[in-house]
């Protein structure tokens, strides 16, 4: 069978190795501040970054989590691209920061709102109600995520067992990803999520321009089918992910 990494492997200063957060570095868990990596994936994706062009965390998570859990100089994206750390540096999207004020707002009301038993996590330019420990109020989260958009002028965006209130600019994984893309002549993309699907879009444009593209998705009890029936590569869980950023490193 053709080794679909070879692209990868084979041109490294010309190839980009994308990867999602929750799910696929980190396992998924009950609470969401208690999320890590895998031991070993930091310092594989290190490792990757001295030989590849591109080796990025992309995630719904606010840079400031990210930071913690994924030390060092590696790109992260954080919040589907509101928010960036790239040689040292960490910027806002400019649009959504005039958000700012309306967010606050919103995260605010969601905390003080009847709203039993959820999860509000203010992110900064964002705000998650999550519902995972409590799934039975997964409809009234949604609703309430709905009222809020269309009274706030803020967009719902649905993830795995949650949903978020963002605001309402033109950026998600697949623009990030082709951001990061932009030159390069490989790349792939991890993730297990319904979020991770505008990632795999972002890809079919790159190779409809001749970038040879490799989706990989995770297999959890939570897999997403719209990922799984698109993937050119599955891997089990976030310890299979840790073993295809191994293989990814140059043969001696």
């Amino acid at each position: 069978m053709p080794d679909p990494l070879a692209v990868l492997r084979d041109a490294p200063e010309h190839a980009a190795i994308l990867v999602d957060f929750d799910g696929t570095l980190a396992p998924i868990v009950a609470q969401a501040d208690q999320a890590v990596a895998l031991p070993g994936a930091v310092d594989a994706l290190t490792a990757l970054a001295t030989h590849y062009a591109v080796v990025a965390v992309v995630s719904g998570r606010p840079i400031s989590y990210l930071q913690a859990q994924v030390p060092g100089d590696l790109v992260l994206s954080g919040l589907y691209g509101l928010e960036t750390r790239r040689d040292g540096r960490h910027e806002r999207h400019p649009e959504a920061a005039a958000w700012q004020a309306v967010v606050d707002a919103v995260a605010v009301e969601a905390a003080e709102a009847d709203l039993p038993e959820l999860e509000v996590e203010h992110k900064g330019l964002s705000l998650t109600l999550h519902f995972r420990t409590h799934q039975e109020h997964a409809a009234a989260a949604l609703a309430w995520a709905d009222d809020a958009a269309a009274r706030s002028g803020l967009r719902v965006r649905r993830a795995k067992m949650s949903v978020e209130l963002h605001p309402p600019v033109e950026v998600d994984k697949g623009t990030v990803v082709e951001g990061l893309v932009a030159g390069l002549s490989a790349a792939c993309y991890i993730g297990d999520d319904v979020g991770d699907a505008p990632a795999f879009d972002a890809l079919d444009r790159l190779a409809a321009r001749g970038v040879a593209a490799v989706r990989i998705a995770v297999t959890t009890s939570e897999s997403v089918p719209e990922l799984l029936d698109r993937a050119d590569l599955l891997v089990d869980g976030p310890a299979g992910v840790l073993d295809v950023l191994r293989s990814l490193l140059p043969r001696d």
